[in-house]
């Protein structure tokens, strides 16, 4: 290991380790984990490490054996969120570990369609219920982008509601309010009266293992799976976000690619009207959205 870290006590030696390391391990982009990891070990922002490694600064022999390290782990399919004990999303920086479903950047889309939504309400302090909230990341998108909202994020997995507070802790938003409960029963006193309601629900159909080692070794499995076809939470999501909306209130639910027309189909049942499903970036079905 001395002679290891003898090689490896620049950052542009750490870098090339960990990009050779990750790329082996079959990580899509090495690059940007390698450098995102050694951010983090040195304390310093992406672009930092760029420009020490473009000079090939020195660092110490502990930083070195824990940029190894954290390599290592990456490289044995630990999510980096879990190693960095950060996830970005949006505008915020959430805390993430096990336990909590780690945020995806297709699911700024649906708080960005959700914010929409609140922000048309013609109201002084529009009401916003967040179904599942995980680590709180839409919720607090919504708080912290619409601070004269009031906003309840709802979850019932007790390691994904510590992860959530300590996250409403850490942005200060005096607006949301953290209840644990199911969505399937929530928050009754407030029947008819939310302006509108988002879930990023469990959809995965039971059978369908994810390829991915991350999703399917950390992330939680009640933030997965939906049952046999995956709809099991939209069926009861559907139902309990009908009796919270108020006339005219929006539905906003994420799912996968293929399952926008059967989740039409649910929310029609159910009384929704205007329901559409709209594509993330890279044009794949993501969101779909109903009004009461």
């Amino acid at each position: 290991m001395t002679g290891q870290l003898d090689a490896l006590r620049t950052v542009a030696g750490l870098r090339a380790h960990a990009v050779r390391v990750l790329g082996a391990a079959g990580i899509g982009a090495p690059e940007v984990d390698a450098e995102l990891l050694l951010a983090h070990v040195l304390g310093l922002s992406r672009g930092q490490v760029q420009a020490k490694a473009l000079v090939d600064a020195p660092v110490d022999a502990e930083q070195a054996f824990q940029a190894i390290e954290a390599v290592e782990r990456r490289a044995s399919r630990e999510p980096l969120q879990h190693i960095t004990g950060r996830a970005p999303f949006r505008h915020l920086e959430l805390s993430v570990g096990p336990g909590v479903f780690v945020p995806r950047p297709e699911t700024e889309l649906t708080a960005q369609i959700a914010l929409d939504a609140l922000l048309a309400v013609p109201s002084p302090s529009p009401l916003a219920v967040d179904l599942g909230t995980g680590s709180g990341a839409i919720a607090l998108a919504l708080a912290t982008e619409a601070p004269h909202a009031r906003v309840i994020a709802v979850e019932n997995q007790t390691a994904a509601f510590v992860w959530a507070k300590q996250n409403a802790r850490e942005q200060g938003a005096e607006n949301l309010r953290l209840v644990f409960d199911d969505l399937a029963r929530a928050l009754p006193e407030l029947d008819g009266q939310v302006d509108v309601v988002v879930s990023n629900p469990p959809y995965i159909p039971a059978a369908a293992i994810p390829r991915d080692p991350e999703v399917r070794l950390h992330d939680p499995e009640t933030a997965l799976y939906g049952g046999a076809d995956g709809l099991d939470v939209v069926r009861a999501l559907s139902v309990r976000a009908h009796a919270l909306a108020r006339p005219g209130g929006a539905l906003v639910i994420e799912h996968g690619e293929p399952q926008g027309a059967e989740i039409r189909a649910i929310l029609e049942a159910d009384g929704w009207r205007a329901t559409a499903t709209h594509r993330d970036l890279l044009g794949r079905d993501r969101v779909t959205t109903a009004s009461r």
